[in-house]
């Protein structure tokens, strides 16, 4: 199975610090997808300021007793709870991403009939925005009604029919 996130409304490159806080200011913003169990590892780097950004995950649908368990090399896993992180991080001029802030795409949110639906077709869509209420970076655990989620079905051998072909699925 695959997982596509589609996201729109990136929040910009730069972040100010907040006028009443001694908090940090953030240049050269990037959102990216991070490998379960490796922070400094991330996916597709997309700028903040990007008109939309897309990533294609490899994944495994297994069914249990308890329903569809979704696991792969972006799928974390904590205390029973399946997520993929959206990492917000800044580029520096040699490259290095440093994350600063992250949002957690909670799969356990994903309605059973539209997770077991994806697992049969081969793909599942989250659709969202990045901007959170305060103009920034989304963050937080991100669940219905701010994410949306579809089954669709996957193109021949698997790939996205969107992307002609699968990214990421290192």
């Amino acid at each position: 199975m695959l997982i596509r996130i589609d996201a729109v409304d990136l929040p910009g490159r730069t972040r100010a610090a907040p006028a009443d806080s001694d908090g940090p200011s953030y240049v050269d913003i990037h959102v990216a997808v991070q490998r379960r169990d490796r922070p400094a590892e991330v996916l597709e780097p997309q700028p903040g300021d990007a008109a939309s950004a897309t990533w294609t995950l490899q994944c495994t649908a297994t069914s249990t007793p308890d329903g569809i368990e979704v696991t792969g090399p972006y799928v974390q896993d904590r205390l029973g709870r399946r997520f993929v992180y959206l990492s917000w991080g800044t580029v520096d001029d040699s490259g290095v991403f440093s994350m600063f802030r992250r949002a957690k795409l909670m799969l356990d949110a994903v309605p059973s009939d539209v997770l077991a639906a994806a697992a049969h077709d081969g793909l599942l869509v989250g659709r969202l925005g990045l901007t959170d209420s305060h103009g920034g970076p989304l963050c937080a655990r991100v669940e219905p009604p701010h994410i949306t989620w579809t089954a669709e079905p996957a193109g021949q051998d698997g790939l996205s029919p969107r992307l002609g072909a699968v990214r990421g699925s290192r």
